[in-house]
C-alpha cells in the first residue's frame, strides 16, 4: 500500500497501526513524507509486535526522532517478518541509534536498515557496531549523510570483526578521513569480505 505524501500524521498512523495488528495480507507499507512523529511511530511499533505479514515499512522523510526510533527498536525485538525498514530523514540521533541497535541484537529477520541523512554521530555508530556483533541477518546498513566521523567508522569496523552477514555498508558523507578509512578497510581485508563498503 502506497500512502506517500498524504500528511496523515500521528492520528493516521494510529488508525493504520490498529489495522496492521489484525491484517494478514499486507506486505508493503509506504508512509514516506507523512508528518509522522514519535507518537505515530509508537502506534506503528505496537502494531509490528503483533503483525506477521508486513515485510517492508518505509518511513522516509517523517519526524519520528529518537523517541520514535525507541518504539520501532522495541518492536524489532519481537517482530519476526519485517525485512526492510527505511528511516531515512527522520532526525534520529545517537539515542535513537542506541534503541535501534538494541532491537537489532535480538531481531532475526531484518535484512535492510536505511538511516541516511539523520543525526547519528560516533556514539550512535558505536551502538550500531555493538549490535552488528550479535545480529546474524542484516545484510545492508545505510548510514550515508550522518556525522559518524573517524571514531564512528572505527566502532562500525569493530562490529564487523565477527559479523558474517553484512554485505553492504554505506558511510558516504560522514566526515570520515584517512584514519577511519584505514580502520574499515583493514577489517574488510582481514575478514576476506566480499561485500561493499562505500
Amino acid at each position: 500500500m502506497n500512502l506517500q505524501g498524504n500528511d496523515i500524521g500521528d492520528i493516521g498512523a494510529q488508525h493504520l497501526g490498529d489495522g496492521l495488528r489484525h491484517n494478514t495480507a499486507l506486505t508493503t507499507l509506504n508512509l514516506q513524507w507523512n508528518n509522522i512523529g514519535g507518537t505515530g511511530a509508537q502506534y506503528l511499533g505496537d502494531a509490528l509486535r503483533h503483525n506477521t505479514t508486513l515485510i517492508i515499512l518505509d518511513l522516509w522523510g517523517n519526524r519520528i526522532r529518537d523517541i520514535g526510533a525507541k518504539h520501532l527498536g522495541d518492536a524489532l525485538q519481537h517482530n519476526t517478518t519485517l525485512t526492510t525498514l527505511n528511516l531515512q530523514w527522520n532526525k534520529i540521533g545517537d539515542t535513537g541509534a542506541q534503541h535501534l541497535g538494541n532491537g537489532l541484537r535480538n531481531n532475526t529477520t531484518l535484512m535492510t536498515l536505511k538511516l541516511q541523512e539523520n543525526k547519528i554521530g560516533s556514539t550512535g555508530a558505536q551502538y550500531l557496531g555493538d549490535a552488528l556483533q550479535h545480529n546474524k541477518t542484516l545484510t545492508t546498513l545505510n548510514l550515508q549523510g550522518n556525522k559518524i566521523g573517524d571514531i564512528g567508522a572505527q566502532h562500525l569496523g569493530n562490529g564487523l570483526v565477527d559479523n558474517t552477514t553484512l554485505t553492504t555498508l554505506d558511510v558516504r558523507d560522514n566526515g570520515i578521513g584517512l584514519y577511519g578509512i584505514v580502520q574499515l578497510s583493514t577489517i574488510v581485508r582481514r575478514n576476506n569480505r566480499k561485500g561493499r563498503v562505500s
